[in-house]
């Protein structure tokens, strides 16, 4: 058979196996909820990430997709539409104790922090019973990939990344549009953000915190679509997070923020 007619019969089999996969879109995942998914973290690595000098490339500075395991230059940075913001206290137990997962979850309306102490030398919010909490700004995301597709991720900020947070929040409600009635707000998943990794440092010692950047408005109907879609199911109470404890800066260990 001529080579021009391999490629013709190849041609016509991946039409005709695109076609199937069409037809067959989702078929298998029926029985899939939520509860079957993890939603992945978007975490900053510092030296004390146990990636760093495990996983082949992870260097400081970078960001880690927590399911995939996928790496990100910190300083080009990722394009990432804020679908939703979940304020919670979140009690950990000390490091090393415990199952990792998070003792119990606060809304940001408790007064748990009230019934919170300080240690000497040490800027955490202790309960009596030695557990600590710590005041977490979750913001739901989707990253939009190389091929811009958008995915889902969670991006977590606490201790000295809470004044970014804040910086985002302001930056958010600061766009402005006009309409038929005069100036909006328009929804947060309307805008697309640059975040990436700058090197920060205190008494305590250094790390790696986020650089905000608003880029402009979403310019894509898919992305926007998949971004309200997410945003819905967040407020919905459908999309389940699982904090886990983890070591270094990026979570429940002793790092500075």
């Amino acid at each position: 058979m001529a080579k021009n007619e391999l490629a013709e019969k190849a041609a016509n089999t991946a039409l005709a196996i695109m076609s199937d996969l069409e037809q067959d879109a989702g078929a298998g995942f029926d029985g899939m909820t939520q509860e079957d998914y993890a939603l992945p973290f978007l975490r900053l690595l510092t030296s004390t990430s146990p990636e760093v000098g495990e996983v082949d490339g992870a260097l400081p500075g970078m960001m880690l997709n927590s399911v995939t395991g996928e790496l990100y230059d910190g300083k080009a940075g990722l394009m990432v539409v804020p679908c939703a913001y979940v304020r919670q206290y979140i009690e950990w137990a000390p490091r090393g104790q415990g199952s990792g997962a998070p003792v119990h979850i606060y809304p940001a309306t408790s007064d748990i922090l009230s019934q919170t102490h300080k240690e000497p030398g040490d800027n955490k919010d202790y309960l009596d019973n030695g557990n600590y909490i710590e005041n977490t700004a979750n913001y739901y995301v989707m990253v939009i990939n190389d091929a811009g597709v958008p995915e889902p991720a969670l991006v977590t900020m606490k201790s000295t990344q809470l004044k970014k947070s804040r910086k985002w929040n302001s930056m958010m409600q600061s766009v402005k549009m006009a309409g038929k009635n005069g100036m909006f707000t328009p929804p947060m998943y309307s805008q697309v953000y640059r975040l990436s990794s700058v090197a920060e440092s205190n008494d305590k010692g250094k790390w790696y915190g986020w650089e905000i950047e608003r880029i402009g408005a979403v310019e894509s109907a898919d992305i926007y679509n998949a971004a309200r879609s997410f945003a819905q199911s967040v407020g919905a109470g459908d999309v389940k997070v699982k904090h886990e404890g983890e070591s270094g800066a990026t979570g429940n260990g002793p790092a500075p923020f």
